[in-house]
């Protein structure tokens, strides 16, 4: 057997070749008896007691992590089993943490210094911005533990804000010396790579007069100053889009062009607001004073949407689709025999003649009863003896708490099958849901006894919607087909499908108290005028006299596939609204036939979903409200919208829909708005605030589709396998 050979060396190079020292930093603690982890890629230690220190074994350009989260020295580390995702545990005497080191390493090391920071009491939002333009909004509201409610790019934001202003065509400035010029902003607007965000102080915008104000901010919106190197900015903290931009190059008369700190103080009773700034190139120091109300009256103006309202502010015009479809109605109504031999008989009797005709009223425009949504906020709670028995005339309780409390829980069939969508009858009694497997289902409002089956389509059921009064239901599915069933008989009373439309129709509900039908398909939708045969005889009920046509039709603009469209069938309306492929919103008037607004880049994905706060017949809402209506898409959270404005009015983030287009409903009080999400729970948002106030768990798959009850304090919830959940309020 040989020996084995000693190693050395009598070469002080070669020394060096066998041991490297790659790394070394000194702690200001040390670091001896404690547990030390190395894995393939990283080593992990504590640095000056209490913070974790990892460093890149196949990387050393990579800058260390420091890791700070520990009160007490830490005396052991450990890295995970899996490479992906990479965790790694330490402990000291306070506490055990788990880090997931790729989250850690993105949020940290790619992070830039954090400059300012505002808390904002009325939203209960915290606002912190960095030096590379960046800024984060966390809520503040109990159990949210600090959660991320959106990210705000400035740079992005300024430059939307430009290319509104150009598209404007702002026209005259008063004071050129005082006011910025538009001369850039024609040109395209030069923006700034970087806008650090150097302070953040409140914004009074809502105190100037609403003359003043035009369109711009709500009056119960936050806004907040940001002052950056560049100008200063002002975000308003509902829909998180720029009110005003006032950049300091613009300015003639200012001697600091490019700030290295800001100050600003925006709370004053006199419209003003004075910022503090110095030069990031020289010496200088400066005080400005800014007129909020003259900067806000520099900003465009559109007209576009001012006279667009949801409630009708007149008649129908002789020009209407809606008029003639009526008239039509009246003249074409089908004669009995049994008339026909009445006149028959009277034709051959002597004429006599009256002393007192009562005119025919050939010569004037017949004249329509617009029906209203209840807008009686005051109320004295006096009723007629006829409202006693009624169940339609029950109010619906104003200050009834948010149903919460999970009753019922039920599958809608034996193997787990997807419900795509959920709608209450109007008068609160029932509930229509549509099923992956071709049926549609109606439940009694608690969901009790045995649901009533619809079956015939051959596809998923994409839509279900009741008729006014409460005698039809309306389904389309993805087999491209429209049918109208009797509610009560359980069978089908009309079928529309290939023939009647150029593309499959996608969706489709009443419309104008149920004396139309509007559909969905490609570009367009189709306005419908339908006849339900309502026979009672057995024999012949089999054979369908019911028919269908279509008496208007309108595409949208650049003919895009439209993806969801929305509008009232409770009272009359001319207003329907529209969302595209090119995630474009649209409305269009029928009273005049014809679009009526556009709204580019309304989400960052197309809209799914468009919901309009339409109300109910047993809750009284100001007239106002039922101008708001709100789109969602998949991965962009939901907006809210003001028809009269056509700005979104706030944003709602933070529920988890990045893969499935998740539903969303308004309360009948119209406070309250609620959608599904992918982590098994319903988010559920105050209309004042963008974070959610109530988040109701106990579904057991993606929550796909919610619905609340028109008449009383319940939601009903939908789930991808199968079933629904009902809540009451405590």
């Amino acid at each position: 057997m040989e020996e084995p050979q000693e190693i050395s060396s009598t070469n002080d190079s070669c020394v060096g070749d066998i041991v490297i020292e790659k790394y070394l930093v000194e702690s200001k603690e040390a670091a001896s008896h404690v547990q030390l982890a190395c894995s393939v890629q990283h080593c992990a230690f504590p640095l000056d007691g209490n913070q974790l220190c990892i460093w890149n074994t196949e990387d050393p350009s990579h800058q260390r992590l420091i890791l700070r989260g520990h009160q007490q020295p830490i005396t052991a580390v450990a890295f995970g089993n899996t490479a992906n995702p990479l965790l790694i545990c330490s402990a000291s005497q306070d506490c055990v943490i788990m880090w997931k080191l790729d989250e850690c390493r993105e949020k940290v090391l790619e992070a830039s210094p954090l400059l300012s920071l505002f808390i904002d009491e009325d939203s209960r939002q915290l606002v912190t911005g960095s030096a590379d333009g960046q800024l984060w909004i966390f809520s503040l509201g109990e159990s949210h533990h600090y959660r991320c409610v959106t990210h705000v790019d400035l740079k992005k934001k300024t430059e939307s804000f430009s290319t509104r202003r150009v598209e404007s065509q702002l026209c005259s400035l008063p004071e050129e010396s005082q006011l910025p010029s538009t001369d850039g902003l024609e040109r395209g607007g030069e923006i700034e790579v970087e806008l650090p965000v150097l302070s953040l102080a409140p914004c009074a915008l809502s105190l100037v007069p609403s003359s003043e104000r035009g369109f711009v901010s709500s009056e119960n919106a936050s806004c907040l100053w940001i002052g950056s190197s560049a100008g200063l900015f002002i975000l308003n903290l509902a829909n998180f889009e720029l009110e005003a931009v006032l950049r300091y190059k613009d300015f003639r008369n200012l001697s600091i062009q490019v700030a290295g700190s800001c100050a600003v103080m925006g709370k004053t009773g006199n419209h003003m607001a004075f910022c503090l700034l110095t030069s990031l190139f020289g010496s200088q120091v400066a005080v400005l004073e800014i007129r909020l109300a003259c900067l806000v009256r520099s900003l465009p103006r559109p007209n576009v949407g001012k006279d667009l309202s949801v409630l009708p502010r007149s008649g129908v015009l002789p020009t209407s689709p809606l008029y003639f479809a009526l008239v039509e109605e009246k003249s074409t109504k089908p004669a009995s025999q049994k008339q026909s031999a009445v006149r028959s008989v009277v034709k051959d009797q002597p004429l006599v003649f009256h002393s007192r005709v009562r005119s025919s009223g050939y010569t004037s425009a017949p004249h329509v009863t617009m029906f209203l949504p209840k807008t009686n906020i005051k109320n004295n709670g006096k009723r007629s003896s006829k409202c006693k028995n009624n169940y339609k005339c029950k109010e619906y309780p104003s200050e009834s708490p948010l149903p919460t409390r999970l009753s019922k829980q039920l599958a809608v069939a034996s193997d787990p099958t997807a419900v795509c969508c959920l709608q209450f009858s109007d008068d609160g009694r029932r509930l229509a849901c549509g099923l992956a497997n071709h049926l549609s289902l109606v439940f009694d409002a608690d969901l009790s006894g045995k649901p009533a089956v619809f079956s015939g389509h051959d596809g998923a059921v994409s839509t279900v919607c009741w008729s006014h009064d409460g005698r039809w239901l309306l389904s389309t599915s993805q087999d491209g087909t429209l049918r109208v069933w009797s509610a009560r008989r359980t069978e089908l009373a009309l079928c529309l499908g290939e023939g009647m439309f150029p593309r499959p129709v996608q969706s489709a509900q009443f419309y104008y108290i149920d004396a139309f039908i509007l559909s969905s398909s490609g570009p367009e939708f189709q306005l419908l005028k339908y006849h339900v045969d309502t026979c009672n005889d057995d024999l012949r009920r089999y054979k369908q006299k019911s028919r269908c046509k279509a008496v208007f039709s309108l595409r949208m603009t650049d003919a895009v596939e439209m993806t969801s469209f929305s509008a009232v069938n409770d009272f009359y309306s001319y207003i329907v609204l529209t969302a595209g492929r090119n995630r474009t919103l649209e409305v269009f008037d029928l009273n005049v036939g014809r679009s009526a607004a556009l709204i580019a880049g309304a989400h960052s994905r197309p809209v799914h979903q468009i919901c309009q706060n339409k109300g109910s017949s047993f809750m009284s809402q100001q007239s106002q409200v039922y101008n708001l209506f709100a789109t969602t898409a998949v991965g962009d959270g939901m907006r809210l919208w003001d028809l009269r404005t056509l700005r979104c009015e706030r944003r709602f983030e933070g529920h988890p829909s990045r893969g499935y287009p998740c539903r969303i409903a308004f309360s009948p009080c119209g406070r309250y708005v609620a959608c599904g999400a992918e982590d098994r729970h319903v988010y559920v948002y105050e209309m004042g605030s963008s974070t959610f106030s109530h988040r109701l768990a106990g579904h057991t798959d993606t929550v796909t589709a919610v619905a609340f009850n028109p008449s009383a304090p319940q939601l009903a919830t939908a789930t991808l396998d199968g079933k629904l959940q009902l809540f009451l309020a405590e």
